[in-house]
């Protein structure tokens, strides 16, 4: 009986860990200020600039569904609040659909990564 409390007690606190991570991820423009700006926003999307130069990072932070267009290639390093991170290249002239995500990204290539990003606030 001692061990399913332990154990309960584990997953429970864990949920915990993840819930406050994300919870606590900032706005884009606020965690990206010098990455991220704002091209248009109204009450249906919000339109963003991304310019990432190689070796830079975005600290974690939170997106809407959106799209991103990709106006150059790169290679970008996409790390989740659990810690899991992933390697994601991106092609110029090559466009995307994302869920919403929390997560912090660098940029592990040599060429600046440049994307125009449509949020959806609906």
């Amino acid at each position: 009986m001692k061990r399913k409390g332990l154990l309960w007690a584990g997953v429970s606190a864990a949920i915990l860990i993840s819930f406050a991570l994300g919870m606590y991820a900032q706005d884009v423009i606020k965690a990206g200020a010098d990455t991220h700006s704002v091209l248009l926003e109204n009450d249906n999307v919000r339109v963003l600039k991304v310019i990432i130069k190689p070796g830079g990072r975005v600290p974690m932070h939170s997106h809407p569904h959106n799209v991103a267009y990709y106006l150059t290639s790169a290679k970008v390093k996409i790390t989740t609040p659990d810690g899991k991170s992933m390697e994601r290249e991106t092609r110029a002239g090559t466009s995307a659909w994302n869920e919403p995500a929390t997560h912090a990204v660098e940029n592990v290539g040599s060429t600046e990564l440049q994307e125009i990003q449509i949020e959806l606030k609906k």
